[in-house]
């Protein structure tokens, strides 16, 4: 994400911001963790970049009409979740 100014013990890198930003908008990131994340912001303008285009995303795709998945698509999605825990479990 570019020059990075923030710095410090704590620090968060911006590969992690990109990682909790789905967590972070929907509130359901822990209290430490998005202190830590708007702590990085403050001083990281690519990050803030990335944010606002992500909040930009968040937008756009709300105001996207709603439209029903395709059958083939719903019974590939599921077959690939039920493969993915059958693996996990197996383990």
């Amino acid at each position: 994400m570019g020059q990075c100014s923030s710095g410090g013990q704590s620090e968060i890198e911006c590969r992690q911001i990109a990682e909790l930003l789905g967590e972070y908008f929907d509130g359901s990131l822990p209290n430490h963790l998005r202190e830590l994340l708007e702590w990085h912001i403050d001083g990281c303008p690519p990050c803030v970049a990335f944010i606002n285009t992500y909040r930009g995303t968040i937008t756009a795709t709300r105001r996207l009409p709603e439209a029903p998945m395709p059958v083939e698509l719903k019974k590939r999605l599921i077959a690939f979740v039920k493969s993915a825990r059958d693996a996990k479990e197996a383990r």
